[in-house]
């Protein structure tokens, strides 16, 4: 069980999204969080609106930017490890809305030797336009409400909605990375410190979460399953740039052939820097 649980939300120019996900953190049943925003280099407007949230969500949320110096999720999500003061680590994409019983479910499944994966529910854009311009509360709509956005196909499917008290049946696939999407998961900060976070010299979209998953098995930190419990509703956005996924796919496949358990650039890299060009705000 942990104690203090620092929520990550990872963000790019996106602050409609993020302001709804903040929301959506703000109402949940466990209050003992932290929220951190790894900004990777946006505008001010997203500055803006992590101010606007001062005082009302968990019991800490800092900003942890970085110059816009193209995608380099890696690397910001590491500054806000860094940053970080709890035990515990959700991971949250800016355009992931997180249920009421987001936080108390991945407290429940946190257990010492193990990382947990969730899923998400992806919405059509029409939805995500409504939720956004309306300011809706979708985190907060029921199941019949859920089934019904399924039946007119605004979702693409339901079942990451609904919860099931699975037990040891999460622990069936414990060494299996494929499939596992960074999005939505969880860690212990010992065990990210072990391995040197994540690793920066995968730049550009894709392939940076996989890199994790499998040096942290290495390692001997195994993979629960988090589906039917921590699912969340994640916002439509267009496609990101993936010019560099044949480099972060070349960059997996030597992890995969050797046994690194370490990153080549991670955590120490940005501790070792005398000045990391790191803004991070306490709100």
């Amino acid at each position: 069980m942990a104690d203090l649980i620092s929520v990550i939300v990872a963000t790019y120019n996106r602050p409609d999204a993020l302001d709804a996900v903040l929301r959506s953190l703000a109402g949940q049943g466990d209050a003992d969080f932290e929220v951190l925003v790894a900004d990777d280099g946006s505008r001010p407007e997203t500055a803006a609106v992590v101010d606007a949230w001062k005082g009302r969500v968990g019991r800490k949320l800092l900003h942890v930017w970085h110059p816009d110096e193209g995608f380099r999720l890696a690397e910001i999500r590491n500054r806000a490890i860094l940053a970080a003061v709890g035990e515990y680590c959700v991971f949250l994409d800016g355009d992931c809305l997180a249920r009421p019983n987001f936080l108390s479910v991945h407290r429940a499944l946190a257990e010492r030797g193990w990382f947990v994966t969730g899923n998400r529910v992806l919405l059509s854009n029409e939805l995500s336009r409504r939720i956004l311009s309306e300011q809706l509360k979708a985190e907060r709509w029921n199941s019949s409400q859920w089934l019904s956005q399924r039946l007119a196909r605004k979702i693409n499917r339901a079942a990451p909605l609904f919860s099931l008290p699975l037990g040891p049946l999460r622990k069936l696939n414990t060494r299996a990375w494929r499939g596992a999407r960074g999005a939505n998961m969880a860690m212990w900060r010992s065990d990210l410190i072990a391995v040197d976070g994540f690793d920066s010299g995968f730049s550009g979209w894709g392939r940076e979460d996989s890199d994790l998953f499998v040096r942290l098995i290495r390692a001997g930190v195994l993979r629960k399953d988090g589906r039917w419990g921590t699912g969340v509703l994640h916002l439509w956005h267009r496609e990101a740039d993936r010019a560099r996924l044949a480099e972060n796919e070349r960059r997996l496949d030597e992890v995969l052939s050797g046994d690194r358990i370490r990153s080549t650039k991670g955590l120490s890299a940005l501790q070792a820097e005398v000045k990391a060009p790191t803004t991070v705000h306490s709100h």
